[in-house]
């Protein structure tokens, strides 16, 4: 049942992308053109989620379990570190070159664009990196401890 209800999500959360034009790198890119053609409508969808999740959120908050009976799970992080700042940088980076982020390059993905494929794959590896590095990071710290 958990699977039916991720796949319902994940399904309205891609339609609304393309709706909205964020699965359009070349919509996402204008909208970061501050200094040439901006295009503010995407402005206006990120005010529309924002407010959205602000709502999700301040229910979710006095609920213990979720609507479909599981555990609720909300971030707990408040600080700002290096890290946060640093990985902010790298995905403000992507997003402004490619003019995709994680969840259009995955509608993409599934429509067969190469942006999508080449996007992904990019990601995976990204990922896979991070991985290896937080392993080495731990493996250091250990060794430093004993």
């Amino acid at each position: 049942m958990n699977a039916f209800f991720a796949f319902i999500s994940g399904l309205v959360f891609g339609l609304g992308l393309i709706v909205a034009g964020m699965a359009n790198p070349a919509k996402v890119l204008g909208f970061l053109d501050l200094a040439g053609m901006w295009d503010p409508s995407l402005a206006l969808v990120m005010a529309g989620a924002i407010a959205v999740g602000a709502g999700a959120f301040a229910f979710a908050k006095r609920r213990s379990m979720s609507l479909i009976g599981l555990p609720m799970q909300l971030p707990t992080a408040r600080h700002i570190d290096k890290r946060l700042i640093i990985g902010n940088a790298l995905f403000g980076t992507g997003w402004g070159l490619a003019g995709i982020c994680p969840g259009p390059a995955l509608v993409l993905l599934g429509s067969g664009a190469t942006q999508g494929i080449v996007f992904v794959l990019a990601m995976l590896a990204g990922m896979a990196l991070f991985e290896f590095l937080e392993k080495a990071r731990a493996v250091r710290a250990n060794a430093t401890a004993h």
